[in-house]
């Protein structure tokens, strides 16, 4: 990959920021070009083939909200789909009467499933202030390479990653996050 060739140092007088492979723009720290939309992302987290765009550092509120709100609609969807079976005298009548509720029903559930587990993993990542890009890909990002697997240098504290996510406005300088504990001590 072009874009995740250079590898910083450790120290904080010496950040430098990568060059996109594709675009030619100065990347901070946790930016990605991302192919689908032609363009770099701050903090890209992934591209959504749902809402057709990339969700980053400007948007990722908006999608867990969007998440949160497709799974409330599924669930109420659910109930509704429960509340419209008619009781029958047999089986087979019950059925014919109740198959495409039944079918509805099964729909719904795998999807209110599927959303409900994206929405728990991202808010899991969330409180570990790890994008889904740096999960899936730890082994090929230069900043996280020295890193082991079970470390995270972007991580706080559950508490203040998710204080900072939901309740902190603003682009975020990640190499400061970063260099932390080397700052601290100069």
């Amino acid at each position: 990959m072009k874009e995740d060739q250079e590898t910083p140092a450790l120290t904080p007088g010496a950040v430098r920021m990568r060059r996109c492979g594709y675009c030619l723009l100065k990347q901070p720290m946790r930016a990605r070009h991302c192919k689908s939309c032609q363009r770099c992302v701050r903090r890209y987290d992934h591209h959504c083939p749902w809402i057709e765009n990339c969700v980053g550092e400007k948007n990722h509120r908006v999608f867990i909200l969007y998440l949160a709100l497709q799974g409330l609609v599924l669930l109420w969807a659910l109930r509704i789909a429960w509340s419209g079976f008619r009781a029958a005298v047999t089986w087979s009548e019950w059925f014919r009467t109740n198959v495409f509720l039944l079918a509805a029903l099964v729909v719904i559930g795998v999807f209110t499933v599927v959303v409900v587990l994206l929405l728990v993993s991202h808010l899991y990542l969330i409180s570990c202030n790890v994008t889904t890009w740096e999960f899936m890909s730890h082994h090929r990002i230069s900043y996280l390479r020295q890193c082991d697997y079970d470390t995270n240098p972007f991580d706080r504290g559950v508490i203040r990653n998710l204080w900072s996510f939901f309740c902190t406005w603003g682009n975020v300088v990640w190499e400061r996050v970063y260099y932390r504990d080397v700052l601290s001590t100069v």
